[in-house]
């Protein structure tokens, strides 16, 4: 059957490093038997790698969004491509860098600029599910039984994805990474993270910006971080100094884990000669080579296998550019003048099975949507406010979609209002039946766009592209989480 060809990029910036790598993705329609046919990504490539360059920053600390522009222009010469050929991809702020007061603002714009179809991303759990994909992990649990954990860890976090059948069962992220801790060749602290000088201090450890550091203090501090870390990831329950590290609240427990794969640039640096002196540890302004095999001499003490990752320091920026889109079912409607969407929040809704009960369910969600997120006031008037995630549904009977589609269009009227975009995406592949029904009833009122089967969580973002072969969009999930507030300390 017939296909085509998507130019896709990623960008990941992040605290230490910026990549951007270039690929393309062959999207071709697959007959199943007697079964409706459908679009997948059948051949992913990767066209282009570009330099791995250290994260701009302005002396306010602030992300120099010139200088990644620049770099982001040198790549694409590079690479012979124009902005208008990209139709697909990710740019995401990692680790510390999202911290940044201009993170946010910078890179929608970078997405913006970057191609047609790109999405703008930030958050530690996206990040170590697409570090996973990029390092192999989730292709590794799928030939193997138990549960594979991918460590991505960088300048300012490690993201640990748990795999299991191919599928990202659990995320957890630490501030462990190389440059909490900056240093001179001689040893002479520069900067000391405000997470990491926490748990210092719970430590009794002090050690502050002009002070001086021997090689065995620093050893003890990068074997300390890596225990926290690992204990953790071994099933011991959260205690006060994994809490102290941790990037949000832990769970409990971690399913067991069966394999290890390290990726980012620790994972790299574990490929190295360990470092002998504080020049060697130094080499970088930071205590990145030492922090690796500290990390790694960890990792002998516990049970799992170790496996090399296929991807170390560009991990993210693959999974990224190469593992993020996803395509929607063939029966779908979406009217053609509503797409593209950006940032468009998840509402998920578990339908009850009393049908009776689905007006007012409906009614009291959407209303909480629009006061969430209603984007009226920016003037976005072609924006859609919230989709509204399916989670479960009715047998795919004309009666039950009916009493469905009639159920949402009433809970819209009045939330929607006119001129609006009417999102809903269905777990099940009943989106271009239930699309058609709500079409009917709000004609003249707001564009629908109706797709399938992708299941969306509370606190996903989607994005939604043009229609390709008439029959599929392009779909990215997504996180956009940034600080509200620049911490206390951060550069």
């Amino acid at each position: 059957m017939g296909g085509e060809w998507i130019v896709s990029i990623g960008l990941d910036l992040g605290t230490s490093t910026t990549k951007l790598i270039v690929s393309r993705l062959r999207v071709e329609e697959v007959a199943a038997g007697f079964l409706l046919s459908r679009y997948e990504i059948v051949r992913r490539e990767l066209l282009f790698a570009g330099p791995v360059r250290l994260t701009p920053l302005l002396d306010t600390g602030e992300i120099d969004g010139e200088a990644v522009a620049a770099l982001v222009a040198a790549d694409y010469a590079c690479a012979g491509i124009e902005p208008q050929l990209i139709g697909s991809g990710t740019i995401l702020v990692t680790g510390e860098t999202a911290a940044k007061s201009n993170a946010e603002a910078l890179v929608h714009r970078l997405a913006g600029e970057a191609g047609r179809f790109v999405a703008a991303s930030a958050g530690p759990d996206l990040e170590g599910v697409l570090a996973g994909r990029g390092a192999g992990a989730d292709r590794r649990s799928l030939a193997v039984p138990g549960t594979v954990a991918n460590i991505d860890t960088g300048g300012g976090t490690a993201n640990i994805a748990l795999f299991r059948q191919g599928k990202a069962i659990a995320t957890v992220t630490f501030h462990v990474g190389g440059r909490l801790l900056r240093l001179t060749e001689e040893g002479q602290i520069l900067y000391v993270a405000p997470a990491l000088g926490a748990w210092l201090r719970y430590r009794g450890i002090l050690l502050c910006p002009g002070m001086t550091a021997e090689l065995p203090l620093l050893r003890e501090i990068g074997s300390g971080l890596s225990r926290v870390l690992l204990r953790y990831l071994a099933g011991e329950p959260a205690d006060e100094e994994s809490a102290l590290l941790a990037l949000g609240p832990l769970p409990t427990r971690l399913p067991p884990v069966d394999e290890v794969i390290f990726s980012g640039g620790i994972g790299e640096l574990m490929r190295t000669p360990p470092p002998q002196t504080i020049a060697e540890t130094a080499r970088y302004g930071d205590m990145g080579p030492l922090l690796a095999h500290c990390l790694l001499e960890a990792a002998q003490e516990y049970p799992w296998r170790q496996l090399p990752a296929e991807q170390t320091v560009r991990a993210t920026v693959i999974g990224a550019g190469v593992q993020s889109m996803m395509l929607s079912g063939s029966t779908i409607h979406a009217d053609p003048a509503a797409l593209p969407l950006r940032n468009v929040p998840a509402l998920p809704v578990e339908l009850p099975a009393d049908a009776e009960e689905w007006p007012g369910l409906l009614q009291d969600i959407c209303a909480l949507g629009m006061r969430m997120f209603d984007n009226a006031a920016s003037g976005a008037a072609r924006a859609a406010p919230f989709a509204l995630a399916v989670r479960s549904g009715p047998a795919a009977t004309y009666r039950a979609l009916t009493l469905l589609a009639e159920s949402i269009s009433r809970a819209w009227d009045g939330v929607l209002g006119r001129g609006r975009i009417g999102v809903v995406v269905c777990e099940t592949d009943v989106g271009q039946a239930l699309g058609n029904l709500l079409a009917l009833r709000q004609t003249g009122r707001n564009r629908i766009v109706c797709i399938d089967p992708i299941r969306l969580e509370s606190g996903d973002y989607v994005d939604i592209g043009e229609e390709i072969g008439g029959r599929t969009v392009p779909v990215i999930v997504k996180t956009l989480v940034f600080p509200l507030t620049k911490r206390e300390g951060m550069e």
